[in-house]
């Protein structure tokens, strides 16, 4: 008598498997529809500054490299985009809250790590007062690279 009910348990499980595994089946090739058309979407319209270059690092480099180009501030591509790979790995909210600058109040902030007075010193006109702005963070610390080691290029360490 045990034996039965017990039987009749395990068909019901594999059975009730089954349809679920039918119905994951048919679900699948919806929701990889639906996936697929909202990122082929989102893939078309990129975003872009105000400036109108893409909102990525690339995009911040070359926007700072034109306005510096405006200002005669000297710098390359590699040598900015090497400083600040060191600097911050790419990421304009790094923050450095542990070096001697730090200790005194005014930690390292944004891409290049650039401490507020130095960046209300060397700030560029035509960028944002925001010292974790992208373009205006690289931009001050290049105008800063240039007036104390003649280009961010010459930059191999901490500056």
């Amino acid at each position: 008598m045990p034996a039965a009910p017990q039987h009749r348990r395990n068909h019901i499980v594999r059975t009730l498997a089954v349809i679920g595994t039918g119905a994951a089946v048919l679900a699948l090739p919806l929701i990889g529809a639906t996936a697929a058309s909202a990122a082929s979407s989102t893939t078309t319209t990129a975003s872009t500054t105000l400036a109108g270059y893409p909102n990525n690092l690339d995009g911040w480099i070359r926007e700072s490299l034109a306005i510096m180009a405006e200002k005669k501030i000297p710098g390359t591509y590699n040598g900015i985009y090497r400083n600040l790979m060191r600097e911050s790995s790419g990421n304009p909210r790094a923050i450095n809250l542990w070096d001697s600058n730090a200790a005194k109040g005014i930690p390292s902030k944004g891409l290049l790590q650039v401490i507020d007075p130095t960046f209300k010193a060397y700030h560029v006109d035509g960028t944002s007062f925001d010292i974790y702005d992208p373009v205006a963070n690289i931009t001050a610390a290049c105008n800063y690279a240039a007036a104390r080691y003649g280009s961010i290029d010459n930059v191999n360490g901490a500056y």
